[in-house]
């Protein structure tokens, strides 16, 4: 597996269990892993993230916690007993003690069910939503304003990254710095359409700016072919970077 191919997390958005277990099979040897939302868990709970694991795919567990902090961090400690996921998120705007909260149980209850610590992710503003959407409900400002503030305070809170759109990716970076990590749905290949994503961007796009991992549903498992999908976009990823180390070592001469 490539670098390039590291950062792709295929979101399996199904309740069909069957299915869900058969992609991450077929295509966890190609990508960084797959992501499961709250469609598949209300369907088959943590025995099913458990099933969907067993095939050695690393697991986003896509559940967006956002309650009162005791409630998150109970959540977030069961959450990492039972399914042992790579990453999973909350909201951000739960508040600086629902997010202290949540990353203490994520450590504790990593270290005591031996495990590791998993990445714990702040989302900011869902990729579905434009300024026109957040106006609706009173937020003032533009959406890339409301991420900004966002992942400042996720990050000054302990966590390790936030959900961002690729077009905050740039912003983000001159805010947090280089070791926050960026985790970028509304992904979508040339040849593929933007679905219901309303802020979204090319792999090679999100990779130029600086994107850690890209979450990358349809494309790929509505593709005829969903590991050819894959590698036809982490061709794209790697000729990126390519081309951006090719620029980095021009410039350094």
């Amino acid at each position: 597996m490539t670098a390039s191919d590291r950062r792709i997390f295929c979101a399996l958005d199904t309740t069909d269990l069957d299915h869900a277990v058969r992609l991450a099979r077929l295509l966890g040897p190609h990508l960084g892993g797959v992501k499961l939302g709250l469609e598949f868990f209300n369907a088959h709970g943590p025995r099913g993230v458990a099933e969907v694991a067993e095939s050695g795919a690393k697991i986003f567990l896509d559940l967006k916690y956002h309650d009162i902090p005791n409630t998150v961090a109970g959540a977030v400690r069961a959450a990492v007993t039972s399914c042992r996921p790579f990453m999973l998120n909350i909201h951000a705007s739960g508040g600086t003690a629902m997010m202290q909260a949540a990353a203490e149980a994520a450590g504790e209850a990593a270290a005591r069910a031996g495990a590791p610590r998993p990445m714990l992710i702040a989302v900011t503003v869902l990729t579905s939503l434009d300024d026109a959407d957040l106006s609706a409900v009173g937020q003032l400002g533009p959406a890339s304003e409301q991420v900004l503030r966002l992942a400042d305070l996720a990050q000054r809170c302990g966590l390790d990254g936030v959900v961002c759109s690729a077009r905050e990716i740039r912003s983000l970076r001159g805010a947090c710095g280089p070791g926050f990590t960026l985790v970028v749905p509304g992904i979508r290949p040339a040849w593929s359409g933007a679905d219901d994503q309303k802020r979204v961007m090319t792999p090679a796009q999100a990779v130029r700016d600086g994107a850690d991992y890209l979450v990358i549903g349809r494309p790929i498992t509505a593709a005829a072919e969903p590991v050819e999908a894959v590698k036809r976009i982490s061709v794209e990823i790697f000729a990126e970077i390519a081309a951006g180390q090719l620029a980095e070592q021009m410039g350094a001469r």
